[in-house]
């Protein structure tokens, strides 16, 4: 059974190594435990029977939430872990009185597309060359 539950300290080495698996310009061990100790921050883990399937973390400002980052462990996709995820991210954000939600996702992501659309996200416009290695446009999607 999967279980959703706030990232800790001691996830991020698993974290951090998932993401370099994922991404081509990945955050740092640093990086991931920098943010989790911030007060403007939530991380959240999935989890089964111990291993880390996949994370997903947000800052806060002002009323709005922005997703840094999402992933799923390639071995655990089409799972449900992403959906997972997300639900327990708005629930956290409903929480903390976040009223909208904003995450940039490759063009050519349709999986995540797809994901996030499922889940109450719109695109709502483009930035050119957001991304790098390969450099590629994203979506602006909004929630809320």
């Amino acid at each position: 059974m999967i279980f959703v539950r706030a990232m800790r300290e001691e996830d991020v080495g698993a974290v951090a190594e998932l993401e370099g698996q994922i991404f081509s310009t990945p955050w740092s061990y640093k990086s991931f435990l920098d943010s989790i100790r911030l007060s403007n921050t939530i991380f959240l883990v999935a989890e089964e029977e111990g291993k880390i399937l996949g994370y997903i973390g947000m800052y806060l400002a002002c009323g709005e939430g922005e997703i840094t980052n999402v992933a799923v462990d390639f071995d655990e996709r089409c799972r449900g872990v992403g959906g997972c995820l997300l639900a327990e991210m708005k629930k956290e954000a409903e929480r903390r009185l976040i009223g909208s939600i904003v995450l940039e996702v490759r063009v050519s992501n349709r999986s995540a597309i797809r994901l996030y659309e499922r889940n109450g996200f719109v695109n709502q416009g483009v930035r050119k060359d957001f991304y790098e290695s390969p450099r590629e446009d994203a979506y602006i999607m909004i929630c809320g």
